[in-house]
Order: structure tokens, then sequence, then C-alpha cells
């Protein structure tokens, strides 16, 4: 994923620490967008988009932490960096009880942030793929007709086709029919890549 992909938000409610962040930002060509309020961001902001949060954890009206709130409610997958003052550690820590990736303190050296935006924007690039992948798959096992749901199910037990043919009252060869439909249905490649993907799909 390229950088123009993909996008830097930066919500604090002081001007010039979004400028000198935006500055920042620039010269390591990320894309950005800045914002002063948790309200405002929200206004704009799309489930889905590709990047980053990074968020001051106090702020005028919103805080930092009641807008991870907002975006857990949303389901929303931004990796979400908080800046913080030395007394704000403790709701630090809690905020990544809630999900957040990182939390840096202030003052903090320009390269460690870098470090860590770069570090969730390759977390997020991951957790797209992953997604991605799931609604793929999910998509696919809509496809399934009844009894190859039920073939599939008993294939991730671990049954084979002759348990699975009496358990079924079906011939061993009517399963293995319903069977390939199945994996061809999900694009597997073996039986081992489809019990991966119905593992995967369950475990979220």
């Amino acid at each position: 994923m390229k950088n123009h992909d993909r996008t830097v938000f930066i919500i604090d409610d002081d001007e010039a620490v979004r400028d000198s962040l935006k500055l920042l930002m620039k010269s390591v060509g990320l894309e950005v967008k800045c914002y002063s309020r948790a309200a405002e961001f929200l206004k704009t902001y799309k489930t889905g988009q590709a990047g980053c949060l990074i968020l001051d954890i106090r702020m005028p009206g919103m805080s930092g932490l009641e807008l991870q709130q907002e975006l857990l409610n949303l389901h929303a997958t931004l990796p979400i960096i908080f800046i913080t003052g030395h007394g704000d550690v403790p709701m630090a820590v809690q905020a990544i009880r809630d999900g957040a990736i990182d939390f840096i303190q202030k003052p903090f050296r320009d390269q460690d942030l870098i470090d860590r935006i770069h570090a969730a924007l390759e977390l997020d690039a991951q957790t797209r793929t992953k997604l991605h992948k799931l609604n793929s798959i999910g998509r696919n096992m809509d496809t399934l007709t009844k009894r190859e749901r039920q073939i599939l199910d008993m294939i991730v037990a671990g049954k084979p086709n002759k348990v699975i043919a009496a358990k079924l009252f079906l011939s061993q060869r009517t399963v293995e029919v319903h069977r390939a439909r199945a994996m061809e249905k999900m694009e597997a490649d073996s039986t081992a890549d489809l019990v991966r993907m119905v593992t995967l799909l369950r475990s979220q």
C-alpha cells in the first residue's frame, strides 16, 4: 500500500502541536489531516479509511478516550497512538487496554513517533488484508447449499468421507461430489486450506 493510500489523522487542540506534527509527517512523505476537536474528526471520518490516528488524550469537549470509545462503537479498526503528558499515563494504560496500540509521552523525539506511526500503518495494512480475506471467505460460505455446509462442517471436524456418508445416509460418491463443490466454491486448494479458512472465520 502506497503512502497516498493511507492517512495519518492528527487530533490535538494545540495549534502549534498540530502544525509541528503536520510538517513532520510531510517530511517523511506521509499524507496527513489535522483536527482541533474530536467531534470535528468524527464528522468527516469514513469507516474503512486506511491509516492511523495520533490522538491527544486531554482535549476540550470530547476527550481522546471518549473518541476511542466512539470508534469502538463504530467497529473502526484504525490504529490509535495516544500523545500524553506525564500525568496522563494511567489513562494511557487504560486506553491500551481498550485497544490503542501505543502511547508516547511529551516531549518526544520525532524519530520515536515516526517509528511508531510506521508500525501502526503496517498493522493497519495487515488488519485490512485479514478483513478482506475474512469477507471473501464469508461471501464464499454464503454460496454453499445446506448439504454442502453440513459436509463442510464434518470435514472441518475431521470426519472422513465414509463416516460423513454413513451419518448423512448418503453414498460415499455423493459425499465426494458435494465435498468437491464445497471446496471449489470456497476456493480452497486443499482440505487443510479449507479447515484454515473456516477456523479463521469462526475465530472472529
